[in-house]
Order: C-alpha cells, then structure tokens, then sequence
C-alpha cells in the first residue's frame, strides 16, 4: 500500500555565496535563464493552444490530419513524436546552449499539466490563455541542486544550484523554515522540483518539501481548552496540564507585518 504524502513549500531567501567581484557573472546567468523560460513558457502555452483547436479550424481541407497523436502510432495522427515531445522538442531546440535542458523539460512539463486541467475552459471560452510574464520563476529540478550542508561558520544551509553555490539567510525565523531544513538534511523528508523567484535584487527559493502524513490517533475522552492571552497567543489546557503556544514577541512581530502588509496594499490599489 502507498504511503500518503503531503507536500510543503516555503520561501527561503538565499545569497550567492561568491565573493562580490564574482557574483556579477552568476547574476547574469540567473536572469538568462528566467528570460528563457519567460519565453519558452508563451512558445509552449501558444503551441498547445492551437494544437487543441486545430480541430475547430473549419476552413482548412478535408485532408488535413487532425488527430493529436504520433503519426508513427496512429494512421490519423499529425505529429512526428508524442505530443509531449512536440513542444519539448521545439523549446530544446530553439534555446540550446542558453538554458540548460533539465530547466526546458521540467517547464515543459508543468505547463502541459496546467494546461490540460483547462483546456476545456479554453475551448469553452469561459478562460483566457494565460500569458506568462517577465518574472516568471525558474524551475529548480532536484537533480540541479547538488551539496546541501550546513555550514557552522557561515551559520547557514549552503548548497549548490546550476552549478551557483548560494546559502541561506533566514533572518529572524519564527516559522519552521530551519527545523524542515535540518530535517531535509537527515533525509527525514524529501525534496521536490521547486522553484527560484529573482524579485527586488534578490533570490528566493519557493522549496516544495514532501513528507509521510503523520497518523494522530484522538482520544475522545480528552478535551482541550484554548484561551487567548497576553504574554502568549494561545494557552491550551488539557488534563491539568498548561501548554503555552507561542511567545508574545512572535505574535507582535506578525503583526506589525500583517498591519504593513495591508497599508502597503491599500496604497497601492488607492488609484486603481
């Protein structure tokens, strides 16, 4: 029987672990890439779209082959491969040696799964096609992160990515961020393809974890009470037993984020 599995992600900030005079290059190489993908994504996303509706093109001869299968496979087919291949092919081919492949295909493969869990909107025309934009994320397959460790010194995760050494900064972390990284590292859970997100100068790390769903077993004769307080967000009770959950600087520093988070918005959308 398989297991279940949930899967997590976080943002992580992470910082090229390169001197100053070198970090120029890999700046570059970075925003090559997530330019590729901007690109190859509208290639990809626009190919699939007329390869759907191909069928509905009335106005071409009656001997056009339609059907969206490998002509080698089927005798009513219009493709020279699989139709996964089309446009993976189409994006190798037009972008080597400016992107490594290993990006292109986990792209590619992403987009065909979005695309196919709305194609029938689209054809519907109840949705548009959508329309990637400039800062776009760039997959980050697992098999391109590579030396994950942790650096006493540096105080910080360090590891690879696309052959870019990068560590982590996790400022004041009041989430769970450092215990999953430490739990990555003793193979307790498992990385996935995640992503990287260029935004303000800086790189963060969209990380998809994927670990076994713990079985809590209930007991119905146990009954907790939750009550609100100062000194901690929440205390709970429960067979005379006091769990504080939380601390008072958490809680305000969370917020004044929250509190900042939504001025910014409601200035922002003031001339919308």
């Amino acid at each position: 029987m398989e297991k279940s599995t949930i899967t997590l992600t976080r943002r992580i900030q992470l910082l090229i672990d390169l001197p100053a005079n070198e970090q120029k290059e890999m700046w570059e190489k970075l925003y090559r890439y997530q330019n590729r993908c901007f690109r190859a994504a509208n290639l990809i996303v626009s190919h699939l779209y007329v390869q759907e509706m191909i069928k509905d093109f009335f106005y071409l001869t009656e001997d056009i082959q339609y059907k969206l299968a490998d002509v080698n496979k089927n005798e009513m087919g219009m493709f020279t491969k699989s139709k996964t291949h089309t446009t993976a092919r189409m994006i190798f081919d037009r972008f080597k040696g400016e992107v490594t492949t290993d990006i292109l295909g986990s792209l590619n493969h992403t987009i065909q799964s979005t695309f196919s869990k709305n194609k029938v909107d689209y054809w519907q025309g109840t949705k548009s096609l959508r329309n990637f934009k400039k800062d776009i994320p760039i997959p980050l397959p697992v098999k391109c992160t590579t030396k994950m460790r942790y650096d006493a010194e540096k105080k910080a995760f360090c590891f690879n990515m696309f052959a870019i050494p990068v560590k982590t900064y996790l400022g004041r972390d009041f989430s769970d961020k450092r215990l999953i990284m430490e739990r990555l590292l003793k193979a307790e859970i498992k990385l996935c393809t995640s992503q990287i997100q260029l935004k303000a100068g800086k790189i963060y790390w969209l990380a998809v974890f994927e670990f076994e769903k713990e079985q809590q077993l209930l007991k119905p004769e146990i009954i907790a009470e939750a009550s609100l307080s100062l000194e901690h967000p929440i205390v709970a009770n429960a067979n005379n037993v006091r769990i504080n959950i939380g601390s008072k600087e958490e809680f305000l520093y969370r917020r004044l984020a929250i509190q900042a988070s939504q001025k910014r918005i409601q200035n922002g959308i003031a001339y919308a």
